[in-house]
């Protein structure tokens, strides 16, 4: 898995989804629901995924955080979990002990269509988390990590390790591995041409007359 595109701290969630339109590749962004614990805080890293499913009782002699421990003992700098939930309202896959060790690795996050807990701890570290909701609830007994690095649909989106995953206040969007070049190339593009179009504005350009020159709005 390679690292982060150059100058992608230049990239935000609402002129990704703008390029994934103007590409033909649409419903890459996650629903209103997915938000982030920390409007302040900006997320761009490759997916690693793990995909949930409801239970109803614990195994004898079976670990259920198996395959959650070495998702999250595996994560590099520049990856995030992304966590599928299948829209449970039963399970919590992220608190504040994933996000400790998470924190120390350097990894980037996590994003989850399930709940989150230990809120407070998360955001004491001052890592990206994306949810679907807060809860106190344990994953144990109520959902089990089945398999990771496998293709999710998480919060809506098919999502494979390796895709890019970018986060922030306005919400996630996800970039396919294999349209990634195509979609930056037209990110970057549309960047510079909002940062004319802005600068145009405050200098007290009319927008029909900005718009015009540039065809970004």
């Amino acid at each position: 898995m390679t690292g982060l595109p150059a100058n992608w701290e230049k990239l935000f969630s609402s002129v990704v989804s703008d390029s994934l339109d103007a590409c033909g590749i649409t419903n890459q962004a996650m629903p209103a629901s997915i938000r982030p614990l920390d409007d302040n805080l900006v997320l761009c890293a490759r997916a690693r995924t793990g995909m949930y499913m409801e239970v109803a009782y614990v195994e004898e002699n079976v670990n259920p955080y198996e395959l959650e421990i070495k998702l999250v003992d595996d994560l590099k700098p520049g990856e995030v979990a992304v966590l599928a939930c299948g829209g449970s309202s039963r399970i919590a896959p992220w608190g504040g002990l994933l996000s400790t060790a998470t924190h120390v690795r350097g990894a980037a996050g996590c994003i989850t269509d399930g709940f989150v807990r230990d809120v407070k701890t998360i955001r004491e570290l001052k890592l990206p988390v994306f949810h679907g909701g807060i809860a106190p609830l344990d994953s144990k007994g109520r959902g089990q990590i089945m398999a990771i690095d496998v293709p999710v649909i998480c919060g809506g989106v098919r999502v494979k390790s390796g895709d890019l995953v970018i986060g922030d206040a306005d919400g996630v969007v996800v970039i396919p591995r294999e349209v990634e070049a195509q979609v930056l190339a037209v990110a970057f593009d549309k960047i510079d041409s909002e940062d004319h179009t802005m600068a145009e504005l405050r200098a007290g350009d009319y927008l029909r007359d900005v718009y015009a020159r540039h065809g970004v709005l």
